[in-house]
């Protein structure tokens, strides 16, 4: 399967033939639309090595999330990240090229903290390998954790090597009547203290606060914050993770990332906070740069998650398109700063130099 994924690459390669990486197919809304022909990974699967006791595992790209979680399970361990799966197919290799966590991000990490090494294919078809299966390899130009979040743009991933944590002894979550502004204080208060915190969110007015860690733990800080204990939480969070839920069906859906401390925005009709107030999801017709001015202002930015983009050209007015009311026309991501923009175009240039990997899926112009 290896050889066949090189032979395809070489041949787009010299032929200037766009290709679209895909494996299980549920981030396909993410990102700007791309061109060219889809290369699947769906078939390139199989847990390479699982080492429990060293906490690392290695698979190939094209295995489901769900398949590498159910082993991890089996021993007691996670993927403390917790890629969401977006109720399709997700495949670890889609989840590193698109770079998304779960609620536990904030406290336990993003996905890049936990790859430790990577092998790919650039665009020249020239299979590489980065990182290891250490911890301690750091040496050199992190180039595996580069491929986290590049959306594909950098060449296809065939194998991660990722380190896995052990699951709590004990979880608990508790439930607040709050307003937005109480919600966002209550959020940063208790991140400045020793709670073992593992998720925040806040919607409609009620916030929900997950703790993870040892039972002792877990007992006290549930004795010492109140509130009321949430039946059936794992499968809260696991529909927030995967974003199961009405909210999330609204479009178009913005996702700013800004300071925890940021007071309530007002930027849209509804909104859900995550991460410990960093992450705002906005309901907004606000157009794209009164949102990202916002976001800006707010010591971040913001990116339109699900929505409706309008093509690249886009079209000269007056030519009766039929274009969706809402569009955004300057895409997903907020436009770089000339000195990262430089650096995006430098690094495409040399992995993949006849951009035949998801041409535009990060921006238009790379």
């Amino acid at each position: 399967m290896l050889d066949t994924l090189i032979e395809r690459i070489r041949a787009a390669h010299d032929s200037h033939t766009p290709l679209i990486i895909e494996g299980g197919g549920s981030k396909t809304f993410y990102g700007n639309p791309d061109e060219g022909e889809v290369l699947s990974t769906r078939k390139f699967t199989g847990v390479i090595d699982y080492q429990p006791k060293e906490l690392v595992l290695t698979a190939r790209a094209g295995t489901p999330l769900a398949d590498i979680e159910a082993l991890l399970a089996e021993q007691g361990q996670m993927l403390a990240f917790e890629p969401p799966h977006f109720g399709g197919a997700a495949t670890l290799g889609g989840s590193i090229a698109a770079g998304l966590s779960g609620p536990r991000r904030p406290y336990a990490g993003a996905a890049r903290d936990f790859v430790l090494g990577v092998r790919m294919i650039d665009g020249i078809g020239q299979p590489l390998r980065f990182g290891g299966q250490v911890i301690k390899n750091v040496a050199g130009y992190d180039v595996s954790r580069l491929m986290v979040g590049a959306l594909g743009t950098l060449g296809l991933i065939t194998e991660v090597s990722l380190k896995v944590l052990p699951k709590p002894a004990a979880e608990t979550t508790l439930q607040f009547e709050l307003d937005e502004a109480a919600a966002i204080l209550k959020m940063n208060q208790w991140a400045g203290q020793p709670l073992p915190l593992s998720a925040t969110s806040w919607h409609a007015g009620l916030l929900t606060v997950r703790l993870s860690g040892a039972a002792s733990a877990v007992h006290a800080a549930h004795a010492r914050l109140g509130g009321e204990a949430l039946q059936d939480a794992s499968a809260f969070w696991q529909r927030l993770r995967d974003q199961a839920t009405p909210f999330f069906d609204k479009r178009p859906l913005w996702r700013l990332a800004v300071k925890p401390t940021t007071p309530p925005m007002k930027r849209g009709d509804a909104q859900w906070i995550e991460w410990g107030g960093a992450v705002r999801w906005l309901a907004s017709d606000l157009s794209a740069a009164t949102l990202r001015e916002a976001a800006k202002t707010a010591g971040g930015h913001a990116s339109l998650f699900r929505g409706d983009l309008l093509p690249t050209p886009l079209p000269h007015a007056g030519e009766g398109a039929n274009v969706m009311p809402n569009a955004i026309n300057d895409g997903a991501f907020a436009p770089l700063a000339p000195a990262l923009a430089t650096l995006h175009r430098a690094l495409k240039q040399r992995f993949d130099p006849r951009g035949i990997f998801n041409r535009g899926r990060m921006y238009p112009d790379f």
